[in-house]
């Protein structure tokens, strides 16, 4: 179990504390590291993997992708205990936020094969996003006291109140659509943010990405609409467009950074791919 032990305030180190009661009672065999950088992280994952061992993350979405990217091809699979702030993966594949029964899943569940995206080769597994979720995702990270789907929500308001629309051109596997607005994500998964469900199509093992851009539109139908994206009920919305491809190559008439799995991944202009069910993560069977 890898664990960084100031992820979400303590959080995760609080939630592998918990899982360990779980291991023990079943007599696993198992083991804690606490990891010192994302190079020790990615070095003893490798290590394990190599040794046959079952890499467990516990944390958010950030080290899942991490681990994602070095597990990926590998016979041996990826459990995960939730302990971040969003946990979009974790909820989109319905492994527990609850420790303990995350614990039970990784010892219990089947194995089940994902795709794995990535941003100029550096690998995330939710969504990949930017212009106006550029913003929000850094004041997020930057919002310290909120909690939960919360600090999303806040994050979302603030960025909202300094906005100017974006000219964005993206190219599809190679098909060019050009637009002035707030954002452009690339899904992966359905869902980001904690709990916003903003590509409620997307599938996590078809080998392709759903792209969403969101035209120009006033601050205040963006407001109004904003509550919709936690049950995807926005994707009818006539500002909202669809495409679906394994190549996305998007440009900016500004400088963005790209922010996937939470954290930032790249700076414009960039090329997202994704791996069709290269990774292979411990979870329930999908219902």
């Amino acid at each position: 179990m890898l664990v960084n032990p100031a992820s979400a305030g303590g959080k995760a180190l609080r939630a592998v504390g918990e899982a360990v009661e779980v291991m023990a009672a079943a007599s696993a065999d198992f083991r804690v590291v606490e990891t010192t950088s994302v190079e020790h992280a990615c070095e003893e994952a490798r290590t394990a993997s190599a040794a046959g061992e079952v890499v467990t993350a516990v944390g958010g979405d950030g080290i899942v992708g991490l681990l994602a990217g070095v597990l990926k091809g590998s016979e041996h699979p990826l459990a995960i205990i939730p302990a971040g702030r969003g946990n979009d993966f974790a909820r989109v594949l319905k492994i527990p936020f609850e420790p303990r029964e995350a614990a039970r899943v990784a010892l219990d569940a089947p194995e089940r094969p994902v795709d794995v995206a990535a941003v100029d080769g550096k690998p995330f597994v939710c969504i990949a996003s930017l212009g106006f979720d550029s913003d929000a995702n850094r004041i997020a990270n930057d919002t310290k006291l909120l909690k939960g789907n919360l600090v999303y929500l806040y994050a979302a308001l603030r960025a909202l109140a300094r906005w100017k629309p974006a000219r964005f051109t993206v190219r599809v596997d190679g098909e060019e659509h050009s637009w002035t607005g707030f954002s452009v994500a690339v899904a992966n998964s359905k869902a980001y943010g904690g709990g916003m469900y903003v590509a409620p199509h997307a599938k996590l093992d078809d080998g392709r990405l759903e792209v969403l851009m969101v035209e120009g539109t006033s601050k205040l139908d963006f407001l109004r609409d904003l509550p919709k994206v936690f049950k995807g009920a926005h994707v009818d919305n006539p500002k909202v467009h669809w495409y679906a491809g394994t190549r996305v190559e998007i440009e900016a008439d500004r400088p963005f950074a790209v922010y996937a799995d939470g954290d930032p991944i790249a700076d414009l202009p960039v090329t997202v791919t994704v791996e069709s069910r290269a990774l292979r993560v411990i979870a329930p069977e999908p219902s």
